[in-house]
């Protein structure tokens, strides 16, 4: 068997024959990166490359000591003795699975990804390789997800609901990515104005200039005169609970997520309304892309991967659980 075209070290997933490293936790030379949420693009690095889709994100990200190297979906590039390439992974905005080839082997690393259709980001692609790197965030049959727009008009019909009943509706989402797919994917019930915590709203402008259409938003201010009744406000979890809050008096609260499958979850978070939207692949969606993929073997890097890699083998598919640092994101 030829060797490994990618390891787990301590600084991250590391391509020998590359000489780079893939969404590193450490700062390194060279760092490929898959997409720009916290757990996979981190400060630090030498340089960057990234998919031409995601600079935006990722400078800002980085901040102004960084200039991250774009590549296009598709373009080859020549690192040590490898060549690579980005293709759309659906999971936000300029995702991308890595292809590595190399003396015949080919390796792909999906990073983060979904399946289901995505007006902000370029759709999956499937690739074929020897050996697949993937995530198993929700790898549990009982993960599998309606069609987006059915919980998106969920999400319209609470906001309208609240409305009748004199309440601010408050929904929970990721600052980057959810969040715009929700105001993406709210152009086919309304153009009114939704309301944006900053860390939502900054974001929410990088995609607009990349050409992303989402309805009307204007940021959420300190001013007392503004009256939110009746409104609907975009922000991070971790505004839930917060001082912040307070401005909206009575409201209700909702969270979107994929979590929100299990029942009990949205209890145990303490949210009025959880409706049901990933930007992770599902259960179906996961032995879909394998299959697609024709790997010969799987890789798995967080999220329920030991339990996908038993069911993998139990089918004589050869899989196996890397131990990475990724994941944190989703948690938030």
């Amino acid at each position: 068997m030829p060797p490994p075209l990618v390891t787990v070290t301590e600084n991250g997933l590391y391509c020998p024959a590359g000489g780079f490293h893939i969404d590193p936790w450490r700062p390194v030379d060279t760092a490929v990166i898959t997409h720009a949420h916290g757990d996979h693009l981190r400060h630090g690095s030498t340089r960057y490359f990234v998919a031409e889709p995601g600079v935006a994100i990722a400078r800002h990200r980085l901040g102004t000591d960084h200039h991250p190297m774009p590549l296009k979906y598709g373009e080859q590039l020549q690192l040590g003795a490898t060549t690579i390439s980005l293709h759309p992974a659906g999971h936000i905005l300029g995702s991308a699975q890595l292809r590595i080839e190399h003396e015949g082997q080919v390796w792909v690393v999906s990073g983060d990804y979904k399946r289901q259709p995505d007006p902000t980001c370029a759709p999956f692609e499937p690739l074929a390789c020897d050996v697949f790197i993937s995530e198993a965030t929700f790898a549990l049959p009982v993960y599998q997800w309606q069609p987006t727009v059915e919980v998106v008009e969920e999400i319209f019909h609470w906001w309208r609901a609240n409305r009748e009943r004199g309440l601010a509706s408050v929904l929970f989402c990721y600052a980057l990515g959810k969040a715009q797919r929700v105001l993406a994917e709210l152009r086919a019930f309304t153009d009114e104005t939704v309301y944006l915590h900053g860390a939502v709203n900054v974001l929410t402008e990088v995609y607009r200039q990349q050409g992303v259409e989402m309805v009307p938003a204007l940021p959420v201010t300190g001013e007392r005169k503004t009256d939110y009744k009746g409104a609907l406000i975009i922000a991070p979890p971790s505004a839930a609970g917060s001082p912040w809050m307070r401005r909206f008096g009575d409201h209700s609260s909702g969270f979107c997520s994929g979590w929100m499958r299990v029942r009990g979850n949205r209890r145990r978070r303490g949210y009025d309304r959880g409706f049901v939207l990933s930007d992770h692949v599902d259960w179906p969606g996961l032995i879909e892309t394998f299959k697609a993929t024709g790997a010969r073997r799987i890789l798995l890097t967080h999220g329920y991967s030991d339990a996908l890699a038993r069911y993998l083998n139990e089918l004589g598919i050869s899989a196996s659980a890397l131990e990475t640092a990724y994941g944190d994101e989703e948690q938030q």
